[in-house]
Order: C-alpha cells, then sequence, then structure tokens
C-alpha cells in the first residue's frame, strides 16, 4: 500500500531504510521525542524493528519519503475496533517544512478509511511543541496529561493526549 500526497511518497518500510533510520531517528533531538526510539539506535536495531513491523507487530507503519529518501515514518497502533494511537517521527533535517502535518494528515485519513475507527488518539511530550502544532492543525482536541515512559531520555516525561473524532476529521482533514 502506498499514499502519495502533494510532496511525499507513504510506503511499505524495507531493510534498506534502516541505515537512514538509524541516523535520523537517532538523533537524540528525534528520539528524546519519542516513546520508543532508544538513543544511540543502531542500523541492526533499526532493522529488527522493520521486521517487527513487516509481521504486524507494531501496527500500520509507512516509511515517509521524499525523492525518494527516507525523511520519517508514521502510523498507527488499533488498539480496538474503535479506535487507534498515531505515532510519527520526522528527521531533524526535514523539520519545519510541515511534512509532519502532511505525511499524518495521510495517515489518519488511511486510518478512518480502512479501519472505520470513531476515533484517533495521539500525545505528545510536554517539552515537544512541534507535535503540539501538528495536531492543532490536523483538528485533535485536548484530553489530559499523563506520565509516558521515554526510553531515549530513560525516564518517564509528562506527556499531553488527544483526541481526534472521526466526523470532525472530516472536516480538519480537507485543509492542507
Amino acid at each position: 500500500m502506498q499514499i502519495r500526497t502533494q510532496r511525499l511518497n507513504l510506503r511499505p518500510l524495507d531493510h534498506s531504510d534502516a541505515a537512514a533510520m538509524s541516523l535520523l531517528a537517532g538523533d537524540f533531538d528525534v528520539a528524546c521525542m519519542t516513546g520508543t526510539i532508544p538513543h544511540p539506535y543502531s542500523e541492526t536495531a533499526a532493522r529488527a524493528w522493520v521486521d517487527r513491523v513487516g509481521q504486524g507487530e507494531e501496527g500500520v507503519v509507512f516509511a515517509v519519503t521524499r525523492d525518494g529518501r527516507l525523511i520519517g515514518c508514521s502510523g498507527y497502533m488499533p488498539m480496538d475496533a474503535d479506535h487507534a494511537e498515531l505515532g510519527y517521527w520526522i528527521g531533524k533535517p526535514y523539520w519545519g517544512a510541515g511534512y509532519a502535518t502532511e505525511a499524518v494528515r495521510a495517515v489518519i485519513a488511511h486510518a478512518f478509511d480502512t479501519h472505520g475507527f470513531t476515533y484517533i488518539r495521539a500525545g505528545h511530550f510536554v517539552d515537544n511543541s512541534g507535535s503540539q502544532r501538528v495536531l492543532g492543525k490536523l483538528g485533535f482536541t485536548s484530553e489530559g496529561e499523563e506520565t509516558r515512559d521515554c526510553v531515549a531520555r530513560g525516564e518517564q516525561v509528562a506527556c499531553l493526549t488527544y483526541r481526534l473524532e472521526r466526523a470532525r476529521a472530516a472536516t480538519a482533514l480537507q485543509h492542507p
């Protein structure tokens, strides 16, 4: 399955992505904003994660590419028939260009269309203002705050949580 947006191609992950993934996602500034990416992040660990994705253990994950180059990943984990949890990261050299918003918009539309979820949840650590902007642009509304593990930081971190209802997504996702 591939999804094309105005500037991006979202496609299945491949072992050939592991080297770029370990460099981009392994950058501490990226890894410390995710719950599960370690720092440092070896190519071997990235390849093992790609294997788990291929076996369906990590939910639905897309490689986000621009001009044939991996710039990040985005996907979701179905939690039950009603909802999924969204996840994404974009490599630091690509921050500030709207790629996260563009990729996540496409992934959310795919999740709602493919699975018929009622809503999608997402969260970001309190010090991740970039993700706060992305989720706001896509129509997510605040749910609250909780504590989540951050492997790269080696500690638990306050996380703001959000929810996007299917009905609200229909309107919010139309406006790029």
